[in-house]
């Protein structure tokens, strides 16, 4: 004799299967709408910081491209005109402002600039790229030349992509005692100078790119800015491929690594290319990567402010939480290429020169 089962009338359900009754639908709605809202609550919301201050227009209009504007002991602002080859001091009430240094290959003149940095003494860096070599000078506020050096290798063609400059030490940090650099032909990811431009220490690995069989893209993708914690030890932000966040201790040891990721970079990241075009042995040719990070840098209390491809800033504490998502507001919105942090507790970006209340 066979079994056979009776067919189940429509609109029934099975024994074995749960009913789900109009309350229970009810209460998984909730759930669910409760762990979006959970989800959407841990990410920070976006804080709009509006400008207190900035340059005023007629000092303004003498600057083809602020890349650069910190604030010294003495109240004076030092503003780096990339695209003018030149550094300007503002006076303490932005009345008056004077060009300290110039356009020229010789030394104590500018050529390509890259980045200026103001240490605490009140002696700001500056490094560019005369005939294609690295060069790095500090300066006194009224423009004499303290030192300098050039670095041992030739960098060829610089470039930029958006704002950020390629194939050059645009990330170089001044603590006033060493120079921290990003050069990724040295094989490290942070080479610490001396005064005279002599190796101190190498301090970080590269990450894994999956093309270490092609040193140029491998090192093309290990791109990034060297920062000093005031605290002492190093943060190192990539700024190519997937972005990251590293902290090292004084003594050059990782500490953690961390993902820079929120819902501002979702796209960006996402369109990163997973090939790449095969390159002939012995091409001059450098890789165009993609650039998610515009610059970064360490407050005062050492969290690390990075401003982003997009019109944000991602703030990091110093156990690598994201704390913060700042937009900076101007005469509109303001994509940082450079931070300045005040004793007093203010915020100094370019463009513009503006100023924020932290």
């Amino acid at each position: 004799m066979s079994w056979r089962r009776s067919p189940r009338p429509r609109g029934t359900s099975s024994p074995c299967e749960p009913r789900l009754k109009p309350g229970h639908a009810i209460a998984s709605l909730a759930l669910t709408v409760a762990i979006a809202a959970a989800l959407d609550a841990a990410a920070p919301a976006v804080e709009i910081l509006t400008s207190i201050a900035a340059m005023p227009p007629h000092l303004a209009g003498k600057l083809r491209e602020p890349y650069g504007c910190a604030q010294a002991s003495t109240g004076e602002y030092v503003v780096l005109d990339r695209r003018g080859h030149s550094v300007f001091v503002i006076n303490a009430g932005r009345t008056e402002m004077r060009q300290v240094l110039s356009i020229g290959q010789e030394l104590g003149r500018l050529l390509e600039p890259g980045v200026l940095s103001l240490a605490g003494n009140d002696i700001f860096a500056i490094a560019d790229g005369p005939g294609g070599y690295e060069r790095i000078q500090y300066f006194g506020l009224d423009g004499t030349r303290v030192g300098g050096f050039y670095l041992p290798r030739r960098t060829g063609a610089r470039y930029t992509v958006g704002s950020v400059m390629i194939n050059g030490v645009s990330s170089m940090t001044f603590t006033g005692r060493t120079f921290l650099i990003n050069q990724p032909q040295s094989g490290a990811l942070i080479s610490e100078l001396s005064l005279e431009g002599n190796v101190v220490r190498s301090i970080g690995a590269f990450r894994k790119t999956g093309y270490e069989s092609e040193p140029v893209l491998h090192a093309a993708l290990n791109i990034g800015l060297p920062l000093a914690d005031p605290s002492g030890g190093f943060y190192f932000v990539f700024q190519t491929g997937v972005p990251l966040l590293r902290r090292y201790d004084a003594a050059g040891t990782l500490l953690f690594e961390r993902h820079i990721e929120g819902p501002q970079l979702d796209a960006a990241i996402q369109a990163i290319p997973t090939t790449w075009p095969t390159r002939p042995a012995g091409s001059a040719s450098v890789p165009l990567v993609p650039t998610l990070v515009r610059t970064a840098a360490v407050d005062r209390s050492g969290r690390v402010w990075i401003s982003l491809g997009e019109p944000f800033t991602y703030v990091y504490d110093r156990t690598g939480e994201r704390i913060r998502t700042v937009q900076f507001r101007g005469a509109g919105v303001v994509e940082p290429t450079s931070f300045f942090f005040t004793p007093d507790n203010r915020i100094l970006i370019t463009p513009g020169c503006y100023e924020f209340a932290g």
